[in-house]
């Protein structure tokens, strides 16, 4: 038997003419695609799903391009300041003082190093001052401070009202104003309290004597040792420092959570700067690196929110 052998046999069988060998070799869309665009093929689809998921991330919040973060406002209130559970104004970097000496405590009479970190109030209410949201507030002191260091109970308490009241105070925008009560739960607790106890509330990062706003207890945390001696920048100006004193940390009490740098050479200081740490930028950007400031600008010191005012 003669072997069956052709080239142009198909699976055992002919095919039915050339048209059906074309039809063999027609590759199908992809091949077509595929021979025509090469390596394009692959590429273009992946920058189209790419490209789609840009745009989602893009248009995210109700179709609204997304923007960039802007800086935080250092002079806005925050509102919610009572939810923080750390101290509010003390200083958080750890710096020598030796390379701040305009925040060290000068020289001057003796205060309480411990006090008992309890406190009493002293007694006494006033009128509101001012117009705006109502902020009430005691006058305490803590158990265990010396009266006779800083002047009795009844000065220092008199003291805050006045300076509270005073129009170039916070009241002075019309947007806050001030209660003295004596009773109920007050939303600031302005209290003279002993160095050892301030550093506890208010942290000891720094070896310098600091004040601070303790929000767990709504407590406006005055240190007596400052109280006492006040700050180099005031030049032994106790009055206007103890007004600045108790402006600045109330300040932190009622919203105002950041320092601020002095603004331009020769100006007044902010009432939120660091004035017990220097009235100059170099000084203050020593332990506060981050905040925008010049650090040729040096201020004069000021212990009032709006110095105009008055």
């Amino acid at each position: 038997m003669q072997a069956r052998w052709d080239p142009t046999d198909i699976g055992g069988r002919r095919p039915a003419g050339p048209d059906e060998w074309s039809k063999r070799r027609r590759p199908n869309a992809f091949g077509r695609v595929l021979s025509t665009y090469g390596w394009r093929t692959y590429v273009i689809p992946a920058l189209a799903v790419l490209t789609v998921i840009l745009l989602v991330l893009t248009f995210r919040d109700g179709g609204k391009p997304a923007q960039p973060e802007s800086p935080a406002d250092l002079t806005a209130r925050n509102t919610n300041i009572n939810e923080a559970t750390t101290a509010i104004g003390a200083p958080s970097e750890q710096v020598d003082p030796d390379a701040m000496p305009a925040g060290v405590l000068p020289s001057g009479g003796s205060f309480t190093a411990q006090g008992e970190k309890v406190y009493h109030q002293v007694k006494g209410r006033g009128e509101q001052v001012g117009t705006g949201q109502v902020f009430t507030y005691t006058v305490e002191v803590e158990d265990g401070v010396n009266p006779q260091d800083f002047g009795g109970e009844s000065t220092f308490a008199k003291m805050v009202e006045a300076t509270l009241a005073n129009p170039r105070s916070w009241i002075g925008d019309g947007k806050v104003a001030f209660r003295r009560v004596a009773s109920g739960d007050p939303d600031l607790r302005i209290s003279l309290t002993s160095s050892g106890t301030a550093r506890e509330l208010c942290g000891y990062q720094i070896k310098l004597e600091t004040s601070c706003y303790y929000p767990p207890d709504q407590r406006v945390v005055l240190n007596e040792a400052r109280w006492v001696r006040g700050a180099h920048s005031y030049q032994g100006d106790d009055l206007l420092y103890r007004q600045y004193l108790i402006n600045h940390e109330v300040g932190h009490g009622i919203g105002y959570e950041h320092h601020l740098p002095c603004p331009r050479n020769g100006a007044l200081a902010p009432v939120m700067m660091q004035q017990s740490f220097g009235v100059s930028n170099k000084d203050i950007l020593s332990f506060d690196p981050d905040i925008d400031a010049d650090p040729s600008f040096v201020c004069k010191p000021n212990p009032w929110p709006f110095p105009d005012k008055g």
